[in-house]
Order: structure tokens, then sequence, then C-alpha cells
């Protein structure tokens, strides 16, 4: 035998409240709605029919309640019964001659979310040609229709009986204020207590002024530009909004997207790429699907065709900025950087545009990256700051330019340079080359220290460094610590696999290469007035306590990371430089006797 399931509207009620949609205020949008699509289903069959919405408030009824009337197609009784008293049944259905997609709604729900205000809904009703329906629904899963006077004018009016505790949500100023945000872009007149609130024409299409009132107004800034959007292919039409300030690249851009005029969402996400962080739009569609909350962009093939070729227009217009207005790109890169660099990691025509632009740092100061290579020819860059700031003055008194690739996104940018021409060469440096544009001594001066080289690398045997002196400049700088990356990497690995269990360090074993057992350096210059005098130390002590202390001062300018051997060291050698600063005393005494 078959039965029908039994409906809690109660609980129905409840799962929308808590889990469809985000706030009661909805009821508002869900009426209004409602009225604009019968308003649009008697247009499309007697084009001259009146159009009109209006609302009026407790303040204007008087009784506590709200009405909403409209000069739309209005119901039948069999059609009452049908979709009112028919939870998800909508009447934008075949069966009844007007399922378009002009309609704005989709799911036969809007009037239940009215009970999320009201303990009761009554509907008066009359379509061309049939009597007044009058019908009643109630919060508990009742209703009832009934016979009542004739209603002279064809529409709709439906009046709500507020909850008791939802009574504020039918406040005159509340409903005002909901009616406008919902719906001041909708094509027909909607009034609320008497008065207009719509707004005459889309604000893109109202002039400059307005664009920028409606900025302010929606997002609270004046724009740096304005972006005109189009996608035929799902009736958009629209505009981006460039952020006059800095965004965010981690926090999503809420957009205000209209669907077929009537607002849908305040803080959509999703509608551009992700590197568009730059822009806020607001935009108009026809033909893109809402969430059954019809409070978000429902996520499928049109909105992913929608969100590219919006991407394909906001790029578009950095192009041509780039090309026609050098000022203002310079402005705009210096605001948006990062969005521009995020797209040019997958755009080569956005890359062409940092790579003419964008001026990067190096140690020969700043300049766009086609600039240095006219200058310098191969790209040669650092990976990361501590190490462009370690090298940068040493490398540009060799001679040897490098750019700063420790910012975001500028390493990967300047490896991506030969997708513009297979001739541009690039270089990572490695701080171990710079040793090679060092100056040797002369022999007679490398004989005379070599036993101040002996004494110094015992010193720095236990650390595993090697001590070469050289001579570069500039002679300001006393010590520089190199190390060849792929051999810190070893180091490193071996390091790890000396404190792992015999398991981890089986699988770590597998990757040391001992042909890569290179030791950092550790160089002196010469040309530096401190080192010379470190050479004529009398004692392998001294000699010691002083390049210990100059090794402890390169690891620290070079920031490099220093292992529990290394913070040993330099405690040991600031006590030994204290014991040697006071009188009568031996080196080591002091943290002797600590």
């Amino acid at each position: 035998m078959n039965q029908s399931f039994q409906v809690d509207l109660r609980g129905i009620v409840d799962l929308l409240s808590h889990h469809l949609y985000s706030s009661p205020r909805v009821y508002v949008r869900e009426l209004m709605q409602n009225a604009v699509d019968a308003i649009t289903a008697r247009r499309a069959l007697a084009p001259t029919a009146p159009a009109s919405v209006w609302l009026e408030s407790p303040k204007t009824t008087g009784d506590g309640t709200l009405r909403v009337h409209d000069t739309g197609l209005g119901l039948t009784e069999q059609q009452v019964h049908e979709l009112l008293a028919t939870i998800g049944r909508s009447g934008k259905r075949d069966e009844l001659g007007f399922s378009r997609h002009e309609f704005l709604g989709q799911f036969g729900i809007g009037l239940l979310s009215c009970f999320l205000v009201a303990d009761e809904i009554r509907v008066q009703t009359r379509h061309e040609g049939h009597p007044t329906v009058y019908w009643t629904g109630f919060a508990d899963g009742r209703y009832e229709t009934r016979p009542g006077p004739d209603r002279q004018e064809v529409g709709t009016t439906v009046t709500l009986v507020p909850r008791r505790d939802a009574a504020d949500w039918l406040d005159a100023e509340r409903v005002r204020d909901l009616a406008a945000l919902f719906g001041e872009m909708l094509p027909y007149p909607v009034r609320v207590d008497g008065d207009l609130i719509i707004a005459e024409t889309l604000p893109w299409q109202a002039g400059r002024a307005e664009l920028m009132r409606t900025a302010e107004q929606t997002f609270g800034f004046t724009p740096f530009d304005t972006i005109e959007l189009n996608v035929p292919e799902a009736g958009l039409t629209g505009v981006a909004l460039v952020l006059p300030t800095p965004a965010n690249p981690a926090a999503k851009s809420g957009h205000r997207v209209y669907l077929k005029r009537m607002l849908l969402a305040e803080g959509a996400e999703d509608l551009l790429p992700e590197w568009a962080f730059f822009a806020r739009c607001i935009v108009d569609a026809s033909e893109l699907r809402p969430t059954a909350s019809r409070e978000a962009l429902y996520s499928d093939g049109l909105l992913e065709s929608v969100r590219e070729q919006l991407g394909a227009q906001l790029r578009g217009w950095l192009v041509n900025l780039a090309r026609q207005d050098a000022d203002r790109m310079h402005r705009f890169l210096a605001v948006h950087h990062l969005g521009v660099k995020a797209l040019a990691m997958h755009d080569e025509e956005m890359l062409r545009v940092v790579d003419q632009w964008w001026p990067m740092e190096t140690n020969m100061g700043r300049m766009p990256l086609e600039e240095f290579r006219r200058r310098h020819g191969t790209v040669r860059y650092s990976a990361n700051n501590d190490e462009f700031r370690q090298l940068a003055a040493v490398a540009a008194a060799q001679g040897l330019a490098v750019v700063n690739g420790g910012h975001v996104f500028d390493a990967e940018l300047i490896e991506r340079l030969p997708l513009l021409d297979s001739t541009i060469m690039v270089d990572r440096l490695d701080p171990s080359d710079l040793s090679t544009r060092f100056d040797t001594l002369d022999p007679a001066a490398d004989l005379g220290l070599r036993p101040f080289v002996a004494a110094a690398q015992r010193a720095m045997d236990p650390l595993g460094c090697e001590v070469v002196v050289r001579a570069f400049d500039p002679p300001s700088m006393p010590a520089l610590y190199l190390t060849d990356r792929h051999a810190t990497f070893q180091r490193r690995l071996r390091e790890t696999a000396q404190v792992a269990d015999d398991l981890w360090a089986g699988v770590l074993s597998t990757f040391e290469q001992a042909e890569a057992r290179v030791r950092p350096q550790l160089v002196l210059n010469h040309r530096n007035p401190l080192v010379r005098r470190m050479s004529t130390l009398p004692t392998p002590e001294l000699v010691a306590v002083t390049v210990s202390s100059l090794y402890g001062q390169a690891l620290l300018y070079g920031h490099h990371p220093l292992r529990p051997a290394d913070m040993a060291l330099l405690n040991r050698s600031f006590l030994d430089l204290i014991d040697l600063a006071l009188p009568n005393a031996a080196p080591g005494s002091t943290h002797d006797d600590v």
C-alpha cells in the first residue's frame, strides 16, 4: 500500500533558518522575487500590462502586518493548490507554460521562507478571467482556501502576520533597507510605504560619477581605475573596481553579484581568479545559477568559464595600461605588484609586463629585469634575502651584478625569463663562486702567512671549515663565510643522520654523495687592516681566539644557522676576548672559573 510522507512544517522552517538561509532577512528578497517573476510572466503575454511592486510595512497597514502587492499574472485556484501548498513545487514550470530563464525563482520554496518571520501567510490573488482566490498558510503545516470578494486588478497581495519574536523584522525602516538592498536594481518600480527605492539604471551604465558613488557606498573606497566586464554567454555585464590600496593575497575577495538585477550576494567568492585579488566586482548576470539559498553562485562549468573570461579581461586591461600609460602603470605596480607577479607565474604576457616594468632590487640599484639584462647580460640572482644582503656589496665590488630573488615570486619569475626569449641567460649565484673572483696573494705574502693560516686552520678543523686568505673589496669586510649549496645540503643530511634512529639514518644515507664533501670556507680579507694585524700575532692561542671571533661574526652577518658547536665557539671566543682585555689575565681563565 502506497503512502505519502508526512512533513513537519515547523521542522522544515527550522531547517531553512539554521542551514539554508544565513538570515531571516531573505524573506523580503523572496517576496520581491515572486512579485517580479509574476510581472515578467504577465508581460510575456501582455507587454503593456502594468508593472509595479509595492510594500506596506506595519507603519502603513496599522495592524502589525506586512503587505506586498504586485500587478503580476496572479494564480488560479488550481495553481494555488498545486504551488502554494506543495513544498518544493515551483511556479516557473513548463506545465504552466511560462518556464523561461527570465524568472528569478528556481526552487519553489521562496514563500516558505516567510515562515522565518511569520506565523501566518495570507495570499489574495487573481488571474485574468478567474475569480479571486484567498489562501492562508499556517506555520504548523495547515492551510485553507476560502471565497471572498473579487479584487478589481489582476495580481497578488501577500500579507505576513509576524511571529511574536520576529516583529522587528517587519519594522518599517528595516523593510525599506532590505527592499533597497535586494531590489534597487530591479527593472520594475518598487515602492515601500509610497517611497520609490529603485535605481534608474545599472551603476556601470550611469556614468563615471555614479559609478564612483556606488563604489564608495558598496566597498568604501574610490577605485584606482574601473574595468568594464562583459561575458555574453552568461548574460553578464558589470565593472571591476581596482583597489587603491594593497590587498591581502590570502584573503578571499568578496564581489557584489546580481542575478537578473536582484541582489544575490554581497560578498560572492570565486568570481575572479585567485591572482586578481586587487579588484572588486559589481556584476549582473542572467545565466549563472544560484545555490538553493540564493545567496551564492553555484559552482559549475559556466562559472568556471566566466572566471576565466573575466580574468582575461583584467589581464587585457593590465597589458593595455602598460602600453598606453607608463606613469599609471608604475603607480599600479607600486600598490599591486604581488597580484601581477602571481599572474605572471603562469601567463607569459604578464611575465613580459613584469620583465619590462617592475623594478627589482639588485646590488646595482633598483631596475626592471629587461634593463638589468641590457646592462649586465646574464641575470645572476640570489635566491634569498639573507644571502643577497651578505654578498651584495662584495659582489658589486668584484663587478658582479646580482638580483635579489628573495622576495615573493621573484626567483621563480627570473627562472621563467627564457620562456620570453631563449637567448636570455639566467644563473643562480652560488656563494662559493665568489671566491674564484677574489685576488690571490703574491707568493712572498702567501709564504709569510702560512704559520698564521696553519694555526687558524687548527682552530677551525673541529667545525669542518677551511680557512683561506684572499684579497677582495670592500676592504672594510674582514671575513666571509662561503659555502656551496649542494655541500651544505649534504652536510645537514649527515648531521640529521647522526641524531636519527637507525632506520631513518639508513634512509638518509641513500641520499648522501661522498664526492660532495666540500667544506665551507672562511675567507679572510688580506686588504682588511684587522686581518693583517691578526696575521702577526705571536702565539697560536691568540690566533685561535681572533679567528674564532671572525668566524662567529661571519656566520651572524650571513644569517647562517648556528649549530651547537658554533654557539659554543661564539661563547668561548667572546669570553676569551674579555680575558685578553683584562690585566694580568690569561686566555681561558674567565670561562674556566665560571
